[in-house]
């Protein structure tokens, strides 16, 4: 289906690019209302619905705004009939946070799932690699 791998390859670098732009109409756009997203920082749970989601934006957005960058390195795809996922890893830090730490990546694995015959991001997780 590469024609489904595609439109969510567009899907993930049209959200990415709202991220960094600090986009928030953008950045939901292709979410579905029941979205669970765990992210690096807390709550720990992760947060539940489109309304939680939305609301962990803002505080990002403030610390990107200080220079911060926010781009997909690398992406891969995989789509079903209803189902998909994607992984990547993003350079996403300050310069100074990336110049300490060249090689350290946000990886970042999205649940989509096709509803009404579009794709919508269902699942989300970020993390970092924890340094021993």
């Amino acid at each position: 289906m590469p024609d489904d791998e595609q439109q969510i390859r567009t899907l993930i670098e049209r959200w990415a690019a709202a991220v960094h732009a600090g986009d928030l109409d953008a950045v939901l756009a292709d979410h579905a209302p029941d979205i669970v997203m765990f992210d690096v920082p807390p709550p720990y749970a992760g947060v539940r619905g489109l309304e939680a989601y939305e609301a962990t934006w803002p505080p990002f957005f403030a610390w990107q705004a200080q220079g911060a960058s926010f781009d997909i390195e690398s992406l891969d795809v995989v789509a079903g009939g209803d189902v998909a996922y994607a992984h990547a890893l993003l350079r996403c830090g300050t310069r100074e946070d990336l110049a300490a730490r060249p090689v350290n990546r946000l990886r970042l694995t999205l649940g989509l799932r096709r509803d009404d015959g579009r794709w919508v991001v269902a699942h989300e997780h970020h993390s970092f690699p924890i340094e021993l």
